[in-house]
């Protein structure tokens, strides 16, 4: 990288550190002030957290590298606006009135304290199995393609590069949020957004520019996906029935209950709008990550495309990209698709350029991970500690808080070799373990929401049938992935073979109807006991605060929103 490359570097670091050391100055001896932000955050750093959050290197890595290897599948997932509508308008009147810390705290004011409890767990889980680990390793892989260094040398012995930037990435971004708290994550995250945009879209820009434009891309990635057996085109969002990886069927299940989990249920994202001043800010705040959410597809996953349609295009004699150092320089993308977007940075950009994308990097890698450990610190310290010492006092919360974040990293760390083997495509490794932790948090909320007469056994159960049969199908993806020995059984055919979207799917139906069965038969909630918390339950009082607190333009932008999604799917239909 040039000069001007690290300067524009520099500058980024220095406003990140000036943010940081302003948050250290107050200090956070206060739980609701050290997780929430003291219930303080405006619209605008509420949707900005959101999409910071969310945007991690599971994105410039994996969605880059899933639009290099199959085309417009992953979009499902990430034109997911009108998911976050339906936390906007349905779950946060009731997640407001509740005042929880967390999302399992929510469960145990409608179900029971087991319900807390499981929830809690696979929670804790699910951050190790996908968001640490995926982030970390992603966060090196991304950092020794750009910055092209194999290994250095540390105390005379020869380390892997990989390993330094990962460790390294997170020791920093560790240390800011140990220090601030989600103050820190919601300020910086205002920092880091609009530079994570300007940075991708200039990749986008100038990446059509090289190839041609966009008719050229579309008509380049008109072919067969790399996937085994794949049907239909990279350029179609849906694909045939018979498709073994995204039929549309599947897809459009599968890619709804994902979302529903975690842009409703999870705590890593809902935590942000726990955050909010009041029902106003957080409603609002929610619309606004909806309308950024629109933007992974275009500046991530299409990218990935224009890395693999340049490639191609070199290898062809008619194209004008025949023979050039970009092609060559980027053919290592139909190798391997999770280089993509990394690749792009190191070889595309221009000085001073590079640096923006580099900081847009590193925006989405510390975003990510300082929301993360935020939300698992408050997990460990709200849900399993608290109860267990219930005279602790709020300084000795925060400070059980900043240890579970240093345990969670490490277990995240030392499951990335396992995660190695369940995914060759990093997104795809993330959806698939995503869609078999969502199902039974899913059908426990939503019904628990919806439907009044839902009992503490009855999502008792939901939950922990979801569990269960996760677990049997990510063990079963361990045993018979690369085990092309293996013999074929109904334990294979259910749990290994079957299309993982319709599993989430049949999952759902199932762990639904457990909820729906245990509850027609197990003793129903009082009525104090869930008033306020689903539908049926508000008082009038209540249902006039959540009246008052939108207005017609919060209608418009949601209209607008939905139809974005609309022409979207018209498009790429």
């Amino acid at each position: 990288m040039s000069i001007l490359d690290w300067i524009v570097i520099a500058i980024f670091v220095a406003a990140m550190v000036w943010i940081v050391l302003d948050v250290a100055k107050k200090k956070k001896n206060n739980s609701s002030d050290y997780f929430l932000s003291g219930r303080d955050a405006t619209w605008i750093a509420i949707g900005a957290s959101l999409f910071a959050s969310n945007i991690g290197s599971e994105h410039l890595i994996g969605l880059a590298g899933s639009g290099a290897s199959s085309g417009m599948a992953m979009a499902h997932w990430e034109i997911q606006g009108w998911m976050i509508l339906i936390l906007a308008w349905v779950f946060v009147p009731f997640y407001e009135r509740s005042m929880v810390y967390t999302m399992p705290e929510f469960l145990e004011k409608r179900y029971n304290k087991t319900s807390r409890k499981i929830l809690t767990y696979i929670s804790l889980i699910s951050y190790v199995l996908t968001k640490v680990a995926v982030t970390v390793y992603a966060g090196g892989l991304v950092f020794q393609q750009v910055f092209g260094i194999e290994s250095i040398t540390i105390f005379g012995a020869q380390i892997d590069f990989f390993w330094v930037a990962a460790i390294g990435l997170v020791v920093i971004t560790a240390i800011y949020t140990v220090v601030g708290g989600m103050e820190s994550v919601l300020k910086t995250s205002v920092l880091q957004t609009p530079i994570l945009l300007i940075g991708s879209i200039v990749i986008l820009i100038l990446g059509l520019k090289e190839l041609g434009g966009w008719d050229i891309m579309m008509k380049i990635c008109d072919v067969q996906p790399a996937y085994e057996g794949a049907q239909g085109s990279m350029s179609s969002l849906m694909r045939p029935l018979n498709d073994p990886q995204y039929p549309w069927l599947g897809a459009l299940v599968g890619s709804a209950i994902i979302g529903f989990w975690y842009w409703c249920t999870d705590q890593f994202i809902v935590q942000r709008v726990l955050s909010g001043k009041d029902e106003k800010q957080a409603r609002r705040g929610a619309i606004f990550g909806a309308y950024l959410k629109l933007l992974p597809v275009f500046i991530f996953l299409i990218p990935g495309m224009i890395a693999f349609a340049i490639a191609t295009a070199a290898n062809d004699p008619g194209s004008a990209l025949y023979g050039t150092k970009l092609g060559a320089d980027l053919a290592p993308v139909l190798e391997n698709a999770d280089v993509a977007f990394p690749l792009l940075v190191a070889k595309l950009l221009p000085a001073g350029f590079k640096g923006v994308v580099v900081c847009g990097i590193l925006a989405a890698l510390m975003s990510s991970l300082a929301s993360l450990f935020n939300s698992s610190a408050m997990l460990y310290t709200i849900d399993v500690y608290k109860p267990k010492h219930p005279e602790a006092s709020e300084q000795k919360l925060v400070s059980v808080g900043r240890v579970a974040t240093v345990v969670i990293v490490t277990l995240g760390i030392l499951w990335i070799p396992i995660m190695k083997k369940i995914g060759d495509v990093l997104y795809l490794y993330l959806q698939d373990v995503q869609s078999v932790l969502a199902p039974g948090i899913a059908a426990a909320f939503l019904i628990g929401i919806c439907w009044k007469k839902a009992t503490p056994k009855g999502g008792q159960w939901a939950l922990i049938s979801g569990l269960a049969i996760g677990l049997t199908r990510l063990a079963a993806k361990i045993i018979y992935t690369g085990n092309e020995a293996a013999t074929s059984n109904i334990f294979k055919t259910v749990f290994f073979d079957f299309n993982w979207l319709y599993f989430c799917g049949c999952m759902f139906v199932f762990c639904c109807l457990v909820c729906i069965v245990v509850s027609l038969f197990t003793r129903k909630p009082s009525a104090e006991q869930i008033q306020g918390l689903c539908f049926g339950t508000s008082t009038p009082e209540q249902k006039k605060k959540s009246r008052a607190s939108w207005n017609k333009w919060d209608i418009v932008h949601t209209v607008i929103i939905l139809g974005i999604t609309v022409a979207f799917y018209i498009y790429f239909w």
